[in-house]
């Protein structure tokens, strides 16, 4: 194989498809990126078996094949060299990657021991607007577990929704629930939430086509694809935490909240709570170290409620993870007592809502 294109063009689709590429594996040619010329084209492919990506880029094709390299070492060398033209070019088991005067040369890994991947199957999928897509994961997946030990919570619920698709995310402390209107998804499944991060950074497009079947999700664009390998099991009934009524409201500026909650942190370590004391006003917020001391503030705000006041307290760093997926100025905290779990939304909206379990104080 031997390809030239512009140095900027190769680090772009290089960065993009190591991203599906795992930090250690058990296999080696896991470690290495497929890198083959189709029509005009290089194409190029990461995975761990659990996410594929595979990107293209237009390039000059001198001698078409195929070869796989290391990926985080040829991806860190197309971005050190200069501004302009490279080359790469394979012969005698090693890789050249030329630039203007810098060379490197990299030991070939064995292409006939990359997997065989199927290609996406996007019969039937669905369009998405890529801005949103993202916009959405992001809001949804920081409720995802990272607890390997628990599967089934380390990954986010698409499913059909009366308006759309629903992405649903817990770790059984909190819930994101994200609808995306519009978008007529007719199959559901069990994403893995590491992998959904991933599509802002190597498919997302304009469009982003969205494909669910039996095993694994299928994200397309004209960046390239990103396939995900479903996660087994059975996601938790979420529905029956929402709910209908919430009796008391206060709504605040999100920004406000959001920096009384980072100095509350100066004081506070991820178990010891902040407590929010709910009144005519607005809201009190106030943290206590026993070893350090304390912190109290009021934030000005609207409260409406059945109760003159309310208490409740809730992991800071939870709290700031809700707070901050908000989209817009003002944030609404929905309570029914300090026992019960309260949703986070944005105000007068009813896309998003994060659900958040109390801590008991």
């Amino acid at each position: 194989m031997r390809i030239r294109a512009e140095r900027d063009d190769l680090a772009d689709v290089f960065g993009r498809a190591s991203r599906a590429v795992g930090v250690k594996s058990a296999l080696p040619i896991l470690q290495g990126v497929l890198c083959e010329t189709v029509g005009g084209a290089l194409r190029v492919t990461g995975t761990d078996l659990e996410m594929t990506a595979r990107v293209a880029t237009p390039v000059e094709v001198l001698e078409p094949g195929s070869v796989v390299l290391p990926a985080r070492l040829s991806t860190e060398a197309i971005r050190k060299l200069p501004s302009g033209v490279v080359t790469i070019s394979s012969f005698d088991a090693e890789v050249e990657i030329l630039g203007k005067g810098p060379r490197f040369s990299l030991r070939e890994m064995s292409a006939a021991d990359f997997p065989q991947l199927a290609e996406p199957d996007f019969s039937g999928a669905v369009d998405v607007p890529g801005d949103d897509l993202t916009a959405a994961v992001a809001q949804v997946a920081v409720a995802a577990s990272s607890d390997a030990a628990r599967p089934v919570l380390t990954g986010v619920l698409l499913e059909p929704a009366d308006s759309g698709v629903r992405m649903v995310a817990t770790d059984s402390y909190r819930l994101a629930v994200r609808d995306l209107d519009g978008v007529a998804l007719e199959s559901s499944g069990l994403v893995p939430a590491r992998g959904l991060r991933e599509i802002g950074k190597t498919v997302a497009s304009g469009k982003v086509q969205i494909s669910i079947s039996a095993r694994e999700a299928s994200f397309g664009s004209d960046r390239g694809s990103l396939n995900l390998r479903l996660v087994e099991g059975t996601f938790p009934n979420y529905r029956q935490l929402l709910p209908d009524v919430y009796p008391n409201k206060v709504t605040l500026e999100r920004d406000a909240l959001l920096e009384a909650l980072g100095r509350a942190s100066l004081v506070a370590e991820e178990h010891i709570p902040v407590r929010l004391k709910m009144s005519e006003g607005g809201l009190e917020l106030s943290v206590t170290r026993q070893d350090v001391g304390g912190e109290i503030e009021h934030l000005a705000g609207e409260y409406e409620g059945k109760d003159d006041e309310v208490t409740i307290a809730f992991n800071p760093r939870y709290l700031s993870d809700g707070v901050g997926s908000i989209n817009g100025e003002l944030v609404e905290i929905e309570v029914i007592d300090g026992l019960k779990p309260s949703v986070i939304r944005g105000a007068g909206r009813r896309d998003f809502l994060y659900l958040l379990m109390p801590v008991r104080i």
